[in-house]
């Protein structure tokens, strides 16, 4: 039921985000590094090996360079362009040929690249990868601002490996637990909520038995 709402969906995106596209590929193919297009190698279900598709938001040689694979807030790396894609999550729009592929579903824990999923307890790792990754989820919403966290810290990815992945984890858990067609519609409208309205606390109204933040998480995002 889940993947022919995906593919119906997806489809019909498709077709009306394309004039939104077109520009985008203009834009991205003449100004900063002329890349439209950016391939990163994710962990999907099963384990298996999978390569989702975003458009390019920054210089091509991040992953080794600066923070590595977290993104801080006024990062560097980021093409003047790139800013306006990644706050408007337009620049995760492509991973709709993902989830006509079968990759991803629209909804389910958020697939993580090796080296982080890396990091997750091996009791997450065993239930998350039995279901197949999304394009959002639980754990994108409530971490929709993720460089806001990192902030100022002079030891970026310490933090996310010890604060804010056992949280996502606990998330993506309670979503796998929790898997409905009412959480699938809900987790949907909810993106589109907080894309909309950044600081909206609807989706912790509105979802009930969240993992609470930890201290030293919440202290975080208060700094």
């Amino acid at each position: 039921m889940y993947r022919l709402f995906d593919v119906l969906f997806s489809a019909v995106a498709a077709v009306l985000l394309l004039p939104l596209f077109l520009p985008i590929v203009l834009i991205l193919r003449f100004t900063g590094e002329g890349e439209v297009f950016y391939a990163q190698e994710r962990v999907g279900i099963g384990g298996k090996k999978i390569y989702i598709l975003k458009f390019a938001t920054m210089l091509k040689a991040s992953p080794s360079i600066g923070a590595g694979e977290v993104t801080l807030k006024n990062d560097p790396r980021v093409l003047p362009f790139g800013k306006f894609l990644r706050k408007t999550k337009i620049n995760e729009l492509p991973q709709i040929l993902n989830i006509l592929k079968g990759d991803i579903s629209i909804v389910g824990p958020r697939p993580m690249v090796p080296k982080t999923f890396a990091q997750y307890p091996e009791p997450a790792k065993d239930k998350l990868l039995k279901v197949r990754p999304g394009l959002t989820g639980i754990g994108s919403i409530v971490f929709r601002d993720e460089e806001r966290y990192l902030d100022g810290l002079e030891d970026p990815w310490g933090f996310y490996c010890e604060e804010i992945i056992p949280h996502k984890a606990n998330l993506e858990l309670w979503f796998v637990e929790n898997h409905s067609l009412r959480l699938y519609f809900l987790l949907i409208f909810l993106t589109a909520w907080v894309v909309l309205f950044p600081e909206s606390r609807l989706p912790f109204r509105v979802l009930k038995g969240l993992p609470e933040m930890a201290q030293g998480l919440e202290a975080s995002k208060l700094n």
